[in-house]
C-alpha cells in the first residue's frame, strides 16, 4: 500500500455518510488503519466516569470518531473544490502532491 494521500492539516470534504457534504481540517491520519480524524465531523456523545486522579470530571463528552480515508476528498487550494490526489516528480527530482486538475498542493 502506498502512503496516505491525505495529510494532517489538510482541508477535506466528506463524500459519504452522515456528515456528507461537510468540510473540516484533518487532525490525525492513521495509515495502518486507513482512517482519518477530521475536526467536527463524525461526532459522538459518550458517557465518561469521573476520575479525580486524572482530573476528569465525567459526564457526557462529545468527540470525533475516525472516518475511512476513502470517504474524504482533499480540497484543492486553488479551486476550493474536492479533488483526487496524485504525485509527480519535478525536474529537480523532488516529489510533490498534485490535484488531478494539475495544481501543485505541496511537497510530498
Amino acid at each position: 500500500m502506498a502512503g496516505p494521500r491525505v495529510k494532517r492539516n489538510d482541508t477535506v470534504y466528506v463524500t459519504t455518510g452522515r456528515d456528507k457534504g461537510k468540510t473540516g481540517k484533518v487532525l490525525a491520519v492513521h495509515p495502518e488503519k486507513q482512517q482519518v480524524l477530521v475536526e467536527g465531523i463524525n461526532m459522538v456523545t459518550r458517557a465518561v466516569r469521573p476520575n479525580p486522579q486524572k482530573n476528569i470530571k465525567g459526564g457526557l463528552v462529545r468527540s470525533e470518531l475516525a472516518l475511512h480515508i476513502s470517504n474524504v476528498a482533499v480540497i484543492d487550494p486553488e479551486t476550493n473544490a474536492p479533488s483526487r490526489i496524485g504525485y509527480q516528480f519535478l525536474e529537480d527530482g523532488s516529489k510533490v502532491r498534485v490535484s488531478r486538475v494539475g495544481a501543485i498542493i505541496d511537497k510530498a
